[in-house]
């Protein structure tokens, strides 16, 4: 059974309840909704599927609003309705140590008169930043409306994504630090996984964008036109998050052309030594190759010291060789 928070408040006063979502679905109606307070449902979790749909039913909320929280979103739409409004967002956190993917969740939200219920899929902290300006009443939050304690919320979601994106940027760093250092094939994996994080991110940020965009325009009774231009702080920063990860993928892309290059230039100085190498011994196989005929009259054959004379211009030729190829630098490797 999923667990619920209730925060009601108003500029004099504020309460928290918490309990599973069997209570609220069936006392929420009568003895927490009040013209002279907001109220604030939160779900942890959407197990208790009955008693949402049984809440939902008690506050007219229609059935497909109730099965939509339950599917993940596939084009963002603020849905109107005569009480009330619905949508759902996409939320994001820093990464654990050593995951590949992010850690998301879909969030829901119904707004209606003096009140906001927020569904989260399951049992994560987004919203600490508001639970503290209500309960030590920092900010405007608590003379505001349930439009403005929206937009707080959605505001936590687009701070995660600042977040995740400074996770983001810091391995970015460190990747890069290593870069240079390393010829392990593992760095360009962990790139790879920066960049899928970014794209993922990509796919949360640009609905939310729509979402603001929809909010800002919106001629809904339970959004105060005096609120619109918060959403429009909202829209800005969701720009400002598509862009960053743009600039970072742009990064990453270089990092990537960076690895190949530096690959490709490894195995061009392995490709320059080898060379090296060879030609310092082609001239010996060739001499060898040539005393190694079974000619019977070869006039060196019958020299006393012809063993040693061989060897030793083989063994000069091999030296002259391998000096001239240091002295020209083919035979240094070159620092990065």
């Amino acid at each position: 059974m999923g667990q619920c928070q209730l925060y009601k408040y108003n500029s004099c006063f504020y309460a928290i309840k918490s309990e599973d979502s069997h209570y609220f679905s069936q006392s929420f109606i009568e003895s927490e909704l009040d013209n002279d307070h907001v109220a604030w449902l939160n779900f942890h979790g959407l197990e208790g599927k009955e008693d949402i749909e049984h809440l939902c039913k008690k506050l007219q909320i229609d059935r497909l609003s109730v099965e939509n929280i339950y599917y993940s979103i596939r084009r963002p739409k603020v849905e109107e309705y005569p009480h009330y409004m619905f949508f759902s967002v996409k939320s994001a956190l820093p990464d654990e140590e050593g995951e590949m993917l992010l850690n998301q969740e879909q969030i829901s939200f119904i707004l209606g008169k003096d009140y906001l219920i927020s569904f989260q899929n399951k049992s994560s902290d987004h919203f600490t930043d508001v639970r503290n300006r209500i309960e030590k009443n920092r900010g405007k939050i608590r003379i505001k409306k349930a439009d403005f304690l929206l937009f707080r919320m959605l505001e936590a979601i687009i701070d995660n994504y600042f977040e995740v994106l400074e996770s983001i940027a810091d391995k970015i760093e460190n990747i890069e630090n290593r870069l240079h250092k390393t010829e392990s094939k593992s760095i360009f994996n962990e790139i790879e996984i920066e960049k899928r994080k970014l794209i993922e991110l990509r796919k949360i940020a640009q609905p939310m964008r729509d979402i603001t965009i929809q909010l800002e325009s919106s001629e809904s009774p339970f959004l105060e036109k005096e609120n619109f231009h918060y959403f429009s702080n909202l829209r800005s920063a969701c720009v400002s998050v598509l862009e960053e990860i743009d600039a970072n993928k742009q990064i990453l892309d270089g990092m990537t052309n960076l690895f190949y290059a530096a690959q490709g230039q490894r195995m061009n100085e392995i490709m320059k030594i080898l060379t090296a190498v060879s030609s310092i011994f082609i001239p010996l196989t060739f001499i060898v190759g040539v005393y190694g005929m079974n000619f019977k009259y070869m006039p060196e054959l019958q020299y006393l010291y012809g063993y040693y004379t061989v060897v030793g211009v083989m063994f000069v030729i091999g030296a002259g060789l391998f000096i001239y190829f240091i002295k020209q630098g083919w035979l240094k490797k070159h620092k990065d």
